[in-house]
């Protein structure tokens, strides 16, 4: 519900008339006691992995992800991959404002509620930050694509909603849903028996983010489960090289030509019981010098390196990654490193940012709410650096394409209290062209 200014013939505002509508529509009209009543309740189980499995029933589509993948997110590559990302994203600064096409003098209490807004996210909950929050729904996204965020609504003006992560494995799709936002489209199992095994969720409780959403399916795709199959030679790969190089698989054997059974099997004792793992040196003395034969090179290629370093690329790709970010940097220099990091930001953190500032916006300002005349963004998804950020903005300042303020809100900061600074006009003093104020022209 846009709650627009209206202005009466002797030019007053309702303003306080609109604002109240907008209390009663969280249901502040109450007292203190009605506001403590009516706190938002979590209907999610926090964690439902740890209670006992229960068949889900056949009305709603589970996601079918294979259960390695929570294993496989705790593996050092794939660890490394999915942090490189979620750490950027959560860690980005980032503001709620109007939407461009709102005018400010029109919106009620616009800066207020703004600020009520950033409050309620900075605290989504009693033990929550917002990027405590936001990296477990980013967690889930790249592990199975099915981050999850349970919205409820508090009563109170000062804080007007709660949010909590849930655990997206556990969250069933309806796939007869009508499109009603009041509708249930979601459900948690549980895991326990009986009624509580199924927590319905209508489609503005939750915010269900998918990455690589197809027509086909319901559900996303994450990159790990891209790379599952990857992940799983991989870590093969890398337990045979491991038991390789801490000699648990032998890789030769003695040949004596010509000895008895008896003796074989003497030899055999005598060398577990008095060389095998004192560092002794062994003397042999036999008619035929004993030979040695390998089964291997004895060389790091038995150790599969450069098929490990493929299937590392290979992850890599999956994620959007360079390799170069994953450890691989024997093909990387000075002229390369630039570029390659610049494309991990535009390939693989910037879409993922954007996915969840248009959630935040959709499900919870404009569905939950009903405030759609605001918009949760990122500030630093134009640029990689700051350098290059504030180049930018002044050169399009310079134009004339953008005003101090405009410029000031982009990068989260308060609109200057002169008036005259938003309005800038182009001079041209001795073949150079700067910006001034009209008021201060005037």
């Amino acid at each position: 519900m846009p709650f627009l200014l209206e202005k009466e013939d002797g030019g007053n505002v309702k303003i306080r008339e609109q604002w109240k509508n907008a209390l009663a529509l969280l249901g502040a009209g109450q007292g203190k006691a009605g506001r403590k009543e009516e706190t938002a309740q979590r209907k999610t189980v926090a964690l439902p992995s740890v209670l006992s499995p229960y068949a889900f029933p056949a009305k709603v589509l589970p996601k079918p992800t294979p259960a390695n993948l929570r294993k496989f997110a705790e593996t050092p590559v794939v660890r490394r991959a999915i942090n490189l990302i979620k750490d950027r994203v959560a860690s980005m600064d980032w503001q709620v404002r109007l939407k461009r096409d709102h005018d400010p003098d029109k919106v009620a209490f616009a800066a207020k509620r703004a600020r009520i807004l950033r409050r309620s996210l900075e605290f989504p909950n009693a033990s929550d930050s917002f990027r405590t929050l936001i990296e477990q729904a980013i967690e889930d996204a790249l592990v199975g694509g099915f981050g999850a965020i349970e919205m409820e609504l508090t009563g109170d003006p000062a804080k007007p909603f709660e949010l909590w992560a849930v655990d997206g494995a556990t969250i069933r799709i309806d796939p007869k849903w009508d499109g009603s936002a009041e509708s249930v489209r979601f459900a948690q199992a549980t895991g326990l028996i009986g009624t509580d095994s199924v927590i319905p969720l209508q489609d503005n409780q939750l915010i269900y983010v998918r990455m690589n959403p197809r027509s086909y399916t319901p559900f996303g795709l994450g990159p790990l489960e891209v790379a599952f199959e990857t992940v799983n030679s991989f870590l093969s790969a890398h337990r045979f090289a491991g038991k390789l190089a801490s000699n648990a698989v032998v890789q030769y054997a003695l040949w004596l030509n010509e000895t008895t059974p008896t003796q074989h099997e003497r030899l055999i004792r005598w060398w577990q019981d008095e060389i095998e793992g004192t560092g002794r040196v062994p003397l042999l003395s036999t008619e035929q010098k004993p030979e040695v034969l390998r089964f291997a090179s004895g060389t790091d290629a038995d150790l599969r390196l450069t098929w490990q370093e493929f299937l590392i690329r290979m992850i890599a790709n999956a994620f959007s990654l360079p390799p170069v970010l994953l450890g691989l940097e024997q093909d990387v220099n000075r002229s390369t490193a630039e570029s390659l990091l610049d494309e991990a930001f535009h390939s693989a953190i910037v879409p993922l940012a954007r996915l969840v500032a248009e959630h935040l916006t959709r499900d919870l300002f404009a569905k939950r709410l009903g405030w759609a005349e605001f918009e949760f963004v990122f500030n630093d998804l134009d640029a990689t650096d700051d350098m290059q950020e504030v180049q930018m903005q002044t050169a399009l300042l310079a134009a004339g394409v953008l005003t101090v303020n405009e410029i000031r809100g982009m990068r989260g900061l308060a609109p200057l209290p002169d008036a005259g600074a938003d309005v800038a006009t182009k001079k041209e003093v001795n073949g150079t062209i700067t910006v001034t104020d009209q008021e201060n022209q005037g």
